[in-house]
């Protein structure tokens, strides 16, 4: 699965910390108690909350493949709304072109 251009470029530039990093979380996927589909539709209303666009693809197709439908992850980058406002929606077009693509 295709990464975004700055994660690509993480791992080549400073591929000891991108390894930290990747081992960290490993081990937060390990612990956490949510089943891979919800753990992708939380981390994408964080992305979308954040305005992180460019993970967007990556964790969209992620949560498809774990069995999420198109309306979850519309509803998962909605869920922000009340809380950061409409900065989120900027994030629609992003996450539908790349579940639409798998």
């Amino acid at each position: 699965m295709k990464v975004s251009k700055s994660f690509e470029v993480f791992a080549k530039e400073a591929p000891e910390v991108h390894s930290a990093w990747m081992e960290t979380v490993h081990k937060l996927d390990i612990v956490s108690k949510l089943d891979k589909k919800t753990e992708e539709l939380a981390y994408i209303a964080v992305m979308a909350a954040t305005r992180l666009e460019s993970g967007l693809p990556f964790h969209v197709t992620m949560a498809k493949t774990n069995g999420a439908t198109r309306e979850e992850i519309i509803s998962a980058i909605l869920v922000g709304l009340p809380a950061v406002g409409n900065t989120v929606i900027s994030a629609l077009p992003v996450a539908l072109e790349a579940y639409d693509k798998v």
